[in-house]
């Protein structure tokens, strides 16, 4: 196997310690995952070994420096989204997606797409009427919605936000749960109250949902409305039955903008109820104004850990039905 080396210039020691990571975590990755040896000459990075793999490597490292120029976080996270992409050929898709801010954050911070997948559901949602997201934990499904529902409002493009979630978790029965269904449903709506104070603060959140212009509420209080001049989110929508789903896409009214997010692999419906989520995004996928866009476990942007917890799953689940269909 030919061998090679490459020597990439830094540019200043600040940059390389960017790429390197604390402690060199970011090289160690790229070592470890691409079988490279990667050591530093003054600014320079140098890279050895199998002339294919340090080809992969030295893309990632470019990738990473023009993320570094940018401004943009370099963590491991990030640099194992690079492997991934250099892996497939594609590392540069990576500095296309530090050009676009989604939104800023109450404290200025910016909100910006870390994943090709990320960008295509941003783009989806901002160009199309309905959007289905799907994907694992952690891709940011209704972080970025919720993100992009500010953006409309503050653009005057909607006057309302709704988000929305069926209250069916984990085999919870809310008649069971003490309290009025306020309390009864504020723990399944958590995270959507969490998305939006990050995004407005708590003070202009208040007075939005005083005002009537934020509302959150289950799925059920949806039937026989219209839902008209609103940015509307659905969110743990692997939660819903088919005719719930149908209940409410059939709410959308003008002017509305929706986005449908859920996860497949986490159902928590009764037995012998089908989930409406795959079901509307079978059923949909062709019809015009709609895009379904399916985000997988190289788009988690949480813990690097948590990539490896979803692929296990999936790995999990692939050989249980690989058993099943063998007995049937």
């Amino acid at each position: 196997m030919k061998k090679t080396v490459k020597k990439i210039d830094a540019g200043s020691a600040d940059r390389l310690q960017k790429i390197l990571g604390t402690f060199d975590e970011n090289a160690n990755l790229i070592m470890h995952e691409l079988g490279v040896l990667i050591r530093v000459e003054g600014a320079a990075i140098i890279i050895e070994g199998a002339e294919e793999k340090v080809l992969q490597a030295e893309s990632v490292v470019e990738s990473l420096l023009i993320l570094a120029e940018n401004g943009e976080t370099v963590d491991k996270g990030r640099v194992a989204y690079c492997i991934e992409l250099s892996l497939e050929g594609k590392a540069q898709d990576i500095t296309k997606l530090s050009s676009d801010t989604v939104a800023i954050t109450v404290k200025g911070k910016p909100i910006k797409c870390k994943t090709v997948g990320q960008k295509r559901y941003v783009d989806a949602i901002k160009s199309k009427t309905v959007t289905f997201g799907i994907g694992p934990a952690g891709t940011g499904k209704t972080y970025l919605a919720v993100c992009l529902a500010v953006q409309a409002m503050k653009q005057k493009q909607v006057d309302k936000i709704i988000l929305t979630r069926p209250a069916v978790e984990a085999g919870e029965k809310l008649g069971f749960l003490p309290g009025d269904l306020q309390t009864k449903v504020d723990p399944y709506l958590r995270p959507l109250y969490d998305a939006l104070q990050e995004m407005l603060g708590l003070e202009t959140y208040t007075k939005l949902m005083e005002r009537g212009s934020i509302e959150i509420a289950p799925l059920a209080y949806m039937r026989g409305r219209t839902l008209s001049n609103a940015f509307v989110i659905l969110d743990e929508a692997q939660n819903t039955t088919r005719e719930q789903m149908k209940m409410f896409l059939t709410r959308l009214g003008d002017g509305s903008k929706m986005v449908v997010t859920g996860d497949v692999t986490q159902i928590d419906l009764p037995a012998g109820k089908s989930s409406g989520l795959p079901h509307a995004a079978e059923v949909l996928k062709e019809v015009e104004g709609i895009e379904i866009v399916y985000l997988t476990d190289k788009d988690v942007v949480r813990n690097p850990l948590v990539m490896r917890i979803v692929r296990a799953y999936e790995r999990d689940g692939d050989r249980r039905n690989g058993v099943e269909n063998q007995t049937d």
